[in-house]
């Protein structure tokens, strides 16, 4: 996940914390109405700002020129739309990412693409906001979205809901949750809860642990008491392979929980890194992924221009200019406002479909897969288009 976690740096926002996640936006920044955004000339290059963490570390200054290749790829699949892309770097600090995104403002930038870093995109966003200018970050953390900052960053919040749609037309409708008690956990159980709200599932109980060997192996039977007590038919985990979930995969079956008494449905990829699909207690086990025959198609097309395979994160500067430009070749003048940009039948990007929301996060057309002997198998395919499956 993309620096899901950072603090963010508005004024006031931990005022806001005990109130949902996705309503810490509203703390500093414009409602989006208010906003708007820069009129453009749409029969001329439009002035595109692009902040990457040039300047930073040396994972840093790879991120950012794979993040510019794909950019600079997106605009040559643009038909008849101009791009005029320039890019600033940002070195991965707040301070800087502000002060290239207020230059990239006065030198006539329409839009803002990144930067990547939650810290750095709160604060070029809010460096900008005055002047109306939108800024599409490739940060994922939802708490600093809203007014003139939308996230293209995959959200929890996201993932949640097309599992669980999915879960209740499979009739896996009476849920467990099992997360960490850090901030991690806590935003994914938030996610999942309003989730399961939304798609008619009940929540029957959930277990929170410490990030300890002794607390991950007291959880699991209590999850089992859990599922018994709540009569639950699935478990939701928010944890990934670089936590507790290799473990859980061993404690869980041992317990008595499994997938085929309690279907097991991962928040986080179970195919990354692809060890995961080795964990043989998640066999069985349902995740969402992105569109695999788009991901794949960029990867092939990033690879054969630019002789290796892309960064994780350099699809989200394609999915930056290719919104850009379909919204550009409306020839309308307010193309790039707030209003625009939220346009329901959104876009289609490196990994498929997406779409902006007016709280400034984001819509996936996402996949649903299960772990079968080591591999993944698509139970439902992405859609491809915004009222399919998952909408």
């Amino acid at each position: 996940m993309i620096a899901f976690f950072e603090a963010s740096r508005k004024k006031l926002q931990l005022l806001c914390l005990p109130l949902f996640i996705l309503m810490l936006a509203s703390c500093d920044l414009p409602a989006l109405g208010q906003l708007g955004g820069p009129k453009i000339d749409p029969n001329a290059p439009v002035p595109v700002a692009l902040l990457v963490p040039r300047g930073g570390s040396s994972g840093d200054n790879i991120l950012a020129k794979n993040l510019e290749n794909a950019a600079r790829m997106a605009i040559r699949d643009l038909d008849g739309v101009k791009i005029d892309l320039r890019v600033y770097g940002t070195a991965g600090k707040p301070g800087t990412a502000a002060k290239a995104a207020a230059q990239a403002a006065t030198e006539g930038a329409k839009i803002i693409l990144g930067p990547v870093y939650a810290e750095s995109a709160n604060a070029a966003g809010l460096a900008v906001a005055e002047a109306g200018v939108n800024v599409l970050a490739f940060s994922n953390n939802p708490t600093i979205a809203g007014g003139n900052l939308f996230i293209l960053g995959p959200t929890f919040s996201n993932t949640a809901n097309r599992l669980s749609s999915y879960a209740k037309r499979a009739g896996k409708d009476r849920v467990v949750i099992l997360h960490a008690n850090d901030i991690a956990g806590q935003l994914g159980k938030a996610a999942i809860t309003q989730a399961a709200a939304a798609n008619g599932l009940t929540i029957a109980g959930s277990v929170d642990y410490a990030l300890s060997q002794q607390s991950v192996a007291a959880a699991a039977p209590r999850v089992k008491a859990a599922i018994t007590a709540g009569n639950a038919n699935a478990l939701f985990l928010t944890s990934n392979s670089a936590a507790a979930l290799p473990l859980f995969s061993q404690l869980l079956p041992a317990s008595g929980v499994t997938n085929a008494s309690s279907q097991y449905i991962g928040l986080t990829r179970w195919d990354v890194p692809q060890q995961t699909l080795g964990l043989t207690g998640l066999d069985g086990g349902w995740f969402a992924l992105p569109d695999p025959n788009a991901s794949a198609s960029f990867s092939q097309r990033y690879s054969a221009a630019y002789g290796s395979s892309p960064h994780p994160l350099a699809g989200l500067a394609f999915d930056g200019i290719a919104a850009v430009g379909a919204l550009v070749k409306t020839k309308k003048a307010n193309a790039l406002t707030g209003g625009a940009l939220v346009q329901k039948s959104g876009f289609k990007g490196a990994t498929g479909i997406f779409r902006l929301r007016a709280d400034g996060t984001n819509e996936r057309g996402l996949a649903v897969a299960a772990v079968r002997n080591k591999g993944v198998a698509i139970i439902e395919a992405a859609p491809q288009s915004f009222g399919g499956a998952g909408f």
